[in-house]
């Protein structure tokens, strides 16, 4: 995999809160760090990193361009600004936040600017986000599959996404899973608590090592110390085919992000 399998999300978290999340997370030894545009906290994330004294070189740093921002006039001036905000010349990756909503700009045109965003040298790769079959279709005929680092999709154990995964892993473009514990939602869950207690681990743990196994990247978010220590931990943890089993039959559609008026048609 061209990205960390395992990161940082800062969603919904702002100002002392992401700059304490974000200077915790990388003081336990986590690197690859996650934000977007919308999520107005790319500047304290910013903060955060320069005051922690780990070296850039050493940073996974993805930021992500917001719809308005997807035309050509737009997408580099405003990946510019990022990179003002989380001081620094370049992110490590950049994707597609959603698909514009009804086409207004096409995905030909966003991604031909990503691909031009590479080539000046503010972003490492590329990639897209919410990104269903058809419109992965299109973003690989615009710029072919080897540009695409990843498509980051909600994915957790009771929204399994198996027919965009399986059409990104036929081309190469590598998973990464957002809301992988579903809002907590999972956490409560018989069938994982059970595998927690046998192992001795957290349920975060069994549902974020159960992800990496089947290749996806995670980026759980936290604000509590001991959350953040915790959930490095599942790096270690193998499940055994019958455990991957028992959480792949929680698939239930159980959809959490679906914004009204910018969500795509899923599959």
């Amino acid at each position: 995999m061209s990205i960390p399998a395992f990161g940082l999300g800062t969603f919904r978290l702002q100002d002392q809160v992401v700059i304490d999340s974000v200077s915790t997370a990388l003081e336990l030894g986590y690197r690859a760090i996650d934000t977007a545009q919308i999520y107005e906290n790319e500047a304290a994330v910013g903060q955060a990193i320069a005051a922690s004294g780990v070296k850039r070189e050493e940073l996974f740093i993805t930021t992500k361009i917001w719809i308005a921002n997807l035309g050509k006039d737009q997408l580099i001036p405003s990946l510019q600004e990022s990179l003002k905000k989380l001081q620094t010349s370049y992110v490590d990756l950049t994707l597609i936040h959603w698909p514009s909503p009804n086409d207004e700009v096409s995905v030909a045109e966003s991604m031909a600017e990503l691909v031009k965003a590479k080539e000046l040298g503010l972003t490492r790769q590329i990639g897209i986000s919410n990104f269903t079959v058809e419109l992965m279709q299109r973003a690989i005929d615009a710029v072919g599959a080897d540009a695409i680092a990843t498509n980051q999709i909600e994915l957790s154990p009771y929204l399994q996404n198996r027919q965009v995964v399986e059409f990104a892993q036929q081309h190469g473009i590598a998973i990464t899973s957002y809301m992988t514990l579903a809002y907590g939602k999972a956490l409560q869950d018989e069938v994982i608590n059970n595998i927690a207690k046998r192992r001795d681990v957290t349920a975060a743990q069994v549902i974020l090592a159960w992800a990496m196994q089947l290749g996806y990247a995670v980026i759980p978010s936290s604000t509590k110390r001991e959350n953040l220590a915790s959930n490095l931990l599942a790096q270690q943890l193998t499940l055994s085919d019958d455990e991957k089993a028992a959480i792949a039959a929680l698939e239930c559609n159980g959809r959490l992000v679906s914004p009204e008026g910018l969500a795509p048609n899923w599959d």
